[in-house]
């Protein structure tokens, strides 16, 4: 969490279970972060993350940038490890931080 935070990110996470289920597991692994329920599955189906045949949601990652365009997606098991999600949110700030950097320099 400290290298999300050291970028100026802002972790969520969703899951299509119960805001009790939730709370739950949070509490059982210390999770830090605001997890959100998506019971109804509006969220997971928007972004064709629902199996209807299964009745479950795939994992993923998305880097959502301050203008809330997405960046980056990750979908299925290489969700789990946060390493890609991270290196995709060290550009996106080195990118940001660039921006800055050339606009102060421009005369």
């Amino acid at each position: 969490m400290a290298k999300f935070e050291a970028n100026d990110t802002q972790v969520l996470g969703i899951s299509m279970d119960s805001y009790a289920s939730n709370g739950r597991f949070a509490k059982d692994i210390g999770v830090t972060f605001p997890l959100l329920s998506d019971w109804k599955r509006n969220i997971t189906k928007e972004y064709g993350l629902y199996n209807e045949a299964s009745g479950y949601g795939v994992r993923a990652s998305f880097v959502v940038d301050k203008q809330g365009i997405i960046q980056h997606v990750e979908v299925g098991n290489t969700a789990i490890d946060p390493t890609g999600t991270y290196q995709v949110c060290d550009l996106l700030t080195h990118r940001e931080k660039n921006k800055q950097k050339a606009a102060e320099e421009k005369p």
